[in-house]
């Protein structure tokens, strides 16, 4: 293929030598996130560290790629279901949006080896809680919930508790989302089981909004600072995006029980791998 014609980046995207690699790996997240609803985002960053051995600083813009634009597309699938609380969601992707330029500023001067652990940190609390018995999602008829959905109106009454948590629950994920590259739904979603009364899909919906605000935040301070590989985020975006959609049909098939299971499993190798690559272990 004649590529002189083409814009730069498209032509660096396709004169890149790991393409293929960056698309396949990206689908195998778009796939786990297809399977566990948000749970391939977590483990975007290790794929990329580990099989093409990127820096933590550059591999987590670019698992913010995929982690928002899949959000992104599931957010706006729950809006046309009237299944988002747009208001919580905007009001914590503000906070979020604020602080996630500080996380990529931190991550870009922070040593890789306490970086790493941190992360391997986190992992191990996803997978914690993978591997522990769901909640519920849902506060039922308990009266002293701050966020509480208002049936009549179809809106959350708000409280200063309410507010205060949702203002800290989108710092937070804002945080971990610039300094890592997660997307935080392991964060919003237990905040919001626990202040509000919302279903689960309705708070699962929500969460996604948040991620993907806060992402599209992550990603453009991190490629104002340069921190950003385009010749790899954007096939990686690309593969995850369409095994995303693919592994729809697939995710009806199994049982999410087990699903949870397999997920907790994998996340906890992938905490120790990444335990082994802050003390000097590499792959490959």
């Amino acid at each position: 293929m004649d590529t002189t014609t083409l814009p730069p980046l498209l032509t660096a995207v396709l004169a890149a030598p790991q393409l293929g690699l960056s698309l396949g790996l990206g689908a195998i997240v778009g796939l786990i996130m297809a399977l566990t609803g948000a749970g391939g985002g977590i483990l975007a960053v290790p794929l990329l560290v580990f099989g093409l051995h990127l820096p933590l600083p550059q591999a987590a813009p670019t698992g913010l790629i995929a982690v928002g634009t899949a959000a992104a597309l599931a957010a706006a699938l729950g809006l046309r279901d009237g299944i988002v609380r747009y208001r919580a969601a905007g009001f914590m992707g503000l906070f979020g949006m604020a602080v996630a330029p500080l996380g990529v500023w931190l991550a870009a001067r922070l040593p890789a080896p306490p970086l790493l652990l941190g992360f391997a940190a986190l992992l191990l609390l996803v997978a914690w809680r993978s591997l522990r018995a769901a909640p519920s999602g849902d506060a039922g008829a308990d009266a002293t919930i701050p966020c509480r959905l208002d049936p009549a109106q179809g809106r959350l009454r708000w409280t200063g508790r309410c507010a205060r948590t949702l203002a800290a629950t989108g710092l937070t994920s804002g945080l971990l989302s610039g300094l890592f590259g997660v997307g935080g739904g392991f964060v919003i979603i237990p905040a919001l089981q626990r202040v509000s009364n919302l279903d689960l899909r309705s708070i699962q919906a929500t969460a996604l909004a948040v991620i993907a605000l806060v992402s599209a935040s992550g990603v453009v301070a991190a490629s104002a600072s340069g921190a950003l590989p385009w010749a790899v985020a954007l096939p990686f975006g690309a593969g995850a995006v369409a095994a995303l959609l693919a592994g729809r049909a697939l995710a009806q098939r199994l049982h999410p029980k087990h699903l949870q299971r397999a997920f907790g499993l994998l996340t906890l190798a992938v905490a120790l791998m990444m335990v082994a690559r802050a003390f000097g272990w590499r792959l490959g």
